[in-house]
């Protein structure tokens, strides 16, 4: 297989099964009917493998790379499924911090295009299976898995975990999860197993008394790791992690008492590398130190908020790199951004990306200071040009262009 093969094969994939996150609405589709004939076609490598399921709104991939630090410090092979990626397609699957092997995603896409007709998988579908399959044939211990959309509906939500953890609830994909928290707590929640352990992060009482609820029905022990106490910090140095922390510690003293073997060391130590130990960039990433630069993928109004919030704790100047996606509210981040900042808004390089000219009319009321760029990219070299060393550079607003900016700068900057 050559590079130029591997990425043929990639580029096929996200032709024939678009992705949700690329082309929208009509690429999600909800229900496990699919991925039941999927696992079973490749014989239900799921069943095979020991699992813990992540769900929420925002911080299940944080709180899913902390675990799988931990149990790689405690000696662990550990499988780790997470999306999107940032920069290449390898980095939603991977085994104590690897990424998946090209090889092998390149044989497994040549065996989708053997798949019966009346199955066709979405994106997501296909790339749960892959992700099942790698981890079976590399005997991992336990393999981390989180909820791609939602939860009761997820191509996931067909595995047996030991424990499932639902990190918060907050509003995004209204126009697929509902309009209102406890609806899309519902869905959440739909991953709570019976007689399984769920561990829930969320301080709101009617997203944990739905939690509750479900975990009644199913028989499901119910944690609250909103009341654990702890002064452990992670290498992630995001404000918002010690809310992940607390779920993080939740689901480590579940997993003791199925005769997991954790010590409190690998605990601290877990915590303190998961970026060297998993690769997990993109929140609260210091891209430099010269100027301070720094990117963040909260994308949602409750992580957006949070991101700003840090901003605003740091006394410097900002150049606030931003982009959206066409789905995004527009007027609600223009309430939340940060103070004496000055703004780039760029249009993400995707089908669903946003140009800012379309969303000039609300920069224009908000009063801010700012300049529309065609892509990340040149908001980025702008912002650098005129930044200077006693002032801070933020690039955010979504995944896509965070990825952006790394896949164009992370090389140069390393």
């Amino acid at each position: 297989m050559t590079n130029e093969q591997y990425q043929e094969s990639i580029d096929w994939l996200f032709v024939q099964m678009p992705n949700y996150q690329i082309d929208g609405q009509k690429a999600y589709k909800p229900g496990l009917v699919n991925i039941i004939r999927l696992c079973e076609l490749f014989g239900n490598p799921q069943e095979k493998i020991k699992c813990v399921h992540i769900g929420g709104t925002n911080g299940k991939g944080s709180s899913s790379n902390m675990l799988a630090s931990v149990l790689q410090e405690a000696g662990y092979k550990v499988g780790l499924y997470n999306s999107p990626h940032l920069i290449d397609f390898t980095e939603r699957i991977k085994v104590n911090g690897k990424n998946c092997n090209k090889e092998f995603v390149f044989d497994f896409i040549q065996k989708l295009k053997k798949l019966p007709e009346d199955i066709r998988p979405s994106f997501f579908e296909f790339t749960t299976i892959m992700a099942f399959e790698y981890f079976m044939q590399q005997q991992v211990d336990f393999a981390i898995i989180e909820v791609g959309l939602g939860g009761r509906l997820d191509s996931t939500n067909i595995i047996k975990p030991l424990i499932s953890a639902i990190t918060n609830v907050q509003l995004d994909h209204q126009n697929i999860l509902g309009n209102t928290i406890e609806e899309i707590a519902w869905e959440k929640a739909g991953i709570i197993k019976k007689n399984t352990p769920v561990i829930s992060g969320d301080e709101n009482k009617p997203v944990k008394d739905i939690i509750i609820k479900k975990a009644i029905e199913e028989n499901a022990p119910f944690i609250d790791a909103t009341l654990i106490q702890t002064d452990l910090t992670s290498d992630l140095k995001g404000n918002y992690q010690q809310k992940n922390i607390r779920v993080v510690l939740a689901m480590v003293e579940e997993l003791r008492k199925l005769n997991v073997t954790i010590s409190e060391q690998d605990v601290a130590n877990g915590l303190l590398n998961v970026h060297h130990n998993t690769g997990f960039i993109g929140r609260w990433f210091e891209f430099s130190k010269n100027p301070l630069t720094i990117c963040d993928t909260g994308h949602n109004q409750a992580g957006l908020e949070q991101v700003f919030s840090q901003l605003n704790s740091i006394d410097k100047h900002k150049h606030i790199i931003l982009g959206f996606v066409n789905d995004k509210k527009i007027d609600e981040v223009m309430a939340l951004l940060p103070d004496n900042s000055e703004f780039y808004f760029a249009k993400p390089s995707i089908n669903r990306g946003r140009h800012p000219e379309d969303y000039e009319n609300l920069l224009r009321e908000a009063k801010i200071f700012y300049k529309i760029f065609d892509s990340v990219q040149e908001a980025y070299l702008a912002a650098k040009e005129r930044c200077t060393d006693n002032e801070m550079i933020f690039i955010g607003g979504s995944n896509f262009v965070v990825g952006e900016f790394l896949e164009k700068n992370l090389e140069i900057n390393e």
